[in-house]
């Protein structure tokens, strides 16, 4: 592909019609959410925060997802010493995309609307804060609390991506790949502790209008290497990405002690989507040649008529090389991340 336009001018991020001002990547979120100018009613917009702190044991990923007609929350528990999986999940309905905040860069609290269990997410200057309480979790209970540091001069991973078929469509993503995290879960009896030196966080933020069928795929990874902070975010499927003549970017970067390395295409190399066999990734201007070894892997298929989800995802050890922009290459070896490749009707 080659092209990869920065944004680094601030703006809305709508036109009056509806319309992206900017398509591109950015190393901040610059460009306003003014949703008061978005191109489609409630019926159609996706807005999604979701959080993933994780160590080489364990962790803990959240999620609230409002579709408009509902709201989706939920809750893992990752043990990756021996490798299971526990996670709670419900809907809250018509909801008509009033639940999220419209930054992810403004203070803000975020309540998840439901008594089965409290969760809430809060955004207070330079930390972002978990809170989990459920009593019922695996009939022992889940509780606690981890406060997320963000480094505001760290690079994060900023796209906004259109579509060929309708100009109102569109895709405004922020990930935050690395957060250091620190806090502690009990879970029954027993206290798992998040230590900042070992244990990080991610943060996904999403608001699109897109197409009723998506497939995307996705990986992200982060850890330390000779002390230093690297991390990178790899995905495609959203929009015009990936045609030819309107591509814009891709959502392909590395991060070197919070520095952005842009890279162009990665393809995802799996058979069938298979997460319980190695993933390995490649990229075409061959900065990127890693594998992912699965520890805990998960597919999942919903099927409820207007709602279909069929997805594969893996936790697992990373390893291979990277190369910076000024040509350095990094290795990585068994760094804890995820990936993904996901169908959705929604």
């Amino acid at each position: 592909m080659g092209i990869q336009n920065e944004i680094t001018e601030p703006s809305n991020l709508f036109n009056e019609d509806g319309s992206l001002v900017q398509r591109g990547w950015a190393r901040k979120p610059i460009l306003t959410y003014n949703k008061e100018n978005i191109g489609k009613g409630w019926t159609r917009i996706k807005e999604w925060d979701h959080y993933s702190i994780l160590n080489k044991q364990f962790g803990l990923q959240i999620t609230i997802g409002d579709i408009g007609y509902l709201t989706q929350m939920s809750y893992v528990w990752l043990d990756f010493e021996n490798k299971t999986r526990e996670d709670k999940g419900l809907f809250k309905f018509f909801t008509k995309s009033k639940v999220l905040p419209l930054s992810s860069l403004e203070d803000s609290v975020i309540e998840f609307p439901t008594k089965k269990f409290k969760a809430s997410i809060t955004k207070s200057k330079d930390k972002r804060i978990i809170t989990i309480d459920d009593p019922t979790f695996l009939d022992k209970g889940i509780k606690g609390t981890i406060t997320l540091n963000d480094n505001p001069k760290w690079d994060n991973t900023v796209v906004v991506t259109g579509y060929n078929e309708d100009p109102r469509l569109f895709y405004y993503n922020h990930k935050i790949n690395m957060m250091p995290a620190s806090g502690e879960i009990k879970i029954g009896d027993k206290t798992y502790i998040f230590e900042p030196e070992t244990s990080f966080g991610l943060m996904d933020w999403g608001r699109g209008i897109w197409p009723y069928r998506t497939h995307w795929l996705w990986a992200s990874a982060c850890g330390m290497v000779n002390e230093v902070p690297v991390a990178f975010n790899l995905g495609y499927g959203f929009g015009a990405v990936g045609s030819e003549e309107s591509a814009t970017h891709t959502e392909n970067i590395i991060f070197y002690d919070g520095k952005a390395h842009k890279i162009d295409e990665v393809t995802f190399h799996h058979e069938n989507r298979d997460p319980e066999k190695p993933w390995k990734f490649t990229s075409n201007d061959n900065r990127l040649n890693i594998t992912l070894k699965p520890v805990i892997s998960h597919r999942e298929k919903l099927n409820f008529g207007l709602i279909y989800l069929n997805s594969s995802l893996l936790h697992g050890l990373y390893s291979g090389d990277i190369i910076l922009d000024n040509g350095e290459k990094i290795h990585i070896d068994e760094m804890l991340g995820h990936a993904e490749d996901i169908f959705w009707r929604w």
